[in-house]
């Protein structure tokens, strides 16, 4: 449980026997990155960067299955992007966050909510390659 009282939702796994990844709330009306091993599982303050991989990987379908009872939802997801677009200050960012958004909204095709999600994510960045880098060292 977190300091919100919910569970974490979880996205997937690294590779069959790595560890979850997933998100969950904060009272601060923020998000914190859920990090777990089977046994415990370890949080930390999410960055955009991090909320937004998350929500790639979980369309990508590039992360091993969750558990079932915390996997997170389409809806989850929806909720979280709109979180990262509504507390962007750039504007051309949260253009591209608020498209996401409205393609997750919509049900539109997996393939069409990770170009915006990518186009949200940077240029040349690499969602999975990010998320790896949070769960070894800390930082992305």
């Amino acid at each position: 449980m977190s300091e919100t009282g919910l569970p974490a939702c979880v996205v997937g796994r690294l590779g069959v026997d790595g560890p979850s990844l997933g998100f969950v709330p904060t009272l601060d009306d923020g998000y914190a990155l859920v990090i777990g091993d089977g046994a415990s599982s370890r949080r930390t303050p999410a960055s955009d960067d991090d909320l937004v991989a998350l929500a790639i990987a979980y369309f990508e379908e590039s992360l091993g299955d969750p558990p079932e009872a915390l996997a997170a939802t389409h809806g989850d997801i929806g909720t979280l992007v709109r979180h990262v677009a509504e507390h962007e200050t750039d504007v051309v960012q949260r253009r591209r966050l608020s498209e996401a958004v409205d393609a997750i909204d919509d049900g539109q095709a997996a393939e069409v909510v990770m170009g915006r999600l990518a186009a949200a994510f940077g240029a040349g960045g690499d969602a999975l390659v990010h998320l790896r880098r949070r769960v070894v060292g800390g930082t992305p």
